[in-house]
């Protein structure tokens, strides 16, 4: 992050250069509303619409919105150990309850699961408890945060250098990172 003083955030506007919009930290609804004063395409989540955006403020071709494929059959209540994960199953309230049921209230759908779901058509939802048990000591160590969740990552590494600071300093430490310009 630069610390150019004086040098102040501006406006998300159409006047804006690619560059220029790289050069801020906007929020997914900053982007949205951009993107809708544009006639911008606003799918996708915000790395995309970025992407999008800059592409519309420097006069390039933007990317099309990319439409998921809809879900094949879901799983529907009751289901057992022996049900079978379908193509295209979505983690679902229904496997949320099973697995709560089977694993306790501990259980969530962390990355490893969320993968073994999507990726897990034909095999048995206890295989999938199964999984869950042998991943819990790679998820216990700490994860790499996406880049598309920048205030998460903020905060862990803030608190990591600051471990007596309060969730208020934190915040305001936030605040004043997100609106200085960055540097390429």
């Amino acid at each position: 992050m630069s610390t150019n003083a004086g040098e102040v955030r501006p406006a998300p506007s159409p006047r804006l250069t690619g560059d220029g919009l790289a050069r801020w930290y906007w929020t997914l609804e900053e982007l949205t509303g951009l993107a809708r004063e544009m006639g911008v395409p606003r799918g996708g989540g915000k790395a995309v619409l970025t992407r999008r955006l800059r592409a519309a403020l420097d006069g390039l071709p933007v990317e099309p919105v990319v439409r998921r494929a809809p879900a094949g059959r879901q799983l529907a209540a009751p289901v057992d150990g022996r049900t079978v994960i379908p193509e295209g199953q979505r983690c679902s309230q229904v496997l949320r309850e099973f697995f709560r049921r089977e694993i306790g209230p501990g259980f969530h759908f962390d990355a490893y699961m969320r993968e073994y779901v999507a990726r897990g058509a034909g095999r048995t939802l206890a295989e999938a408890v199964d999984h869950w048990h042998a991943t819990r000591a790679r998820a216990a160590e700490p994860q790499e945060v996406g880049a598309q969740f920048e205030f998460n990552r903020f905060l862990r590494d803030w608190h990591a250098e600051h471990p007596e600071g309060s969730r208020d300093q934190a915040l305001t430490a936030w605040r004043e990172h997100r609106d200085r310009p960055r540097t390429a």
